[in-house]
């Protein structure tokens, strides 16, 4: 697994973790860890996000499929979308894997 330092998008490979019953409410994701009981809200874009990751996806495809369907600039959405996934990498929700 890769650090969390500024990953290059076109090089980095994300996934989805196994071990998590995740659910829809009110159009927000939400989840359980099965291993540890932490409860994480990733709310509706986070969701999108976790959507995204269900098979490998770069995170360059990521952002573009993204800014397709968000009114964002793609390099702010590549900013926030680098610090949302490595935030869910530091909680293991994601794996990283360079392409």
């Amino acid at each position: 697994m890769l650090m969390n330092t500024e990953w290059k998008t076109s090089e980095v490979m994300i996934m989805q973790s196994e071990g998590f019953l995740v659910s829809d409410m009110d159009g927000e994701k939400v989840m359980l860890s099965i291993d540890n009981g932490k409860y994480y809200n990733l709310g509706r874009i986070g969701g999108r996000i976790w959507e995204l990751a269900s098979s490998p996806i770069a995170i360059h495809r990521m952002v573009e499929q993204l800014v397709a369907e968000y009114d964002i600039e793609p390099e702010a959405c590549e900013q926030q979308v680098q610090q949302f996934l490595q935030q869910l990498a530091s909680e293991g929700l994601v794996q990283v894997k360079e392409a």
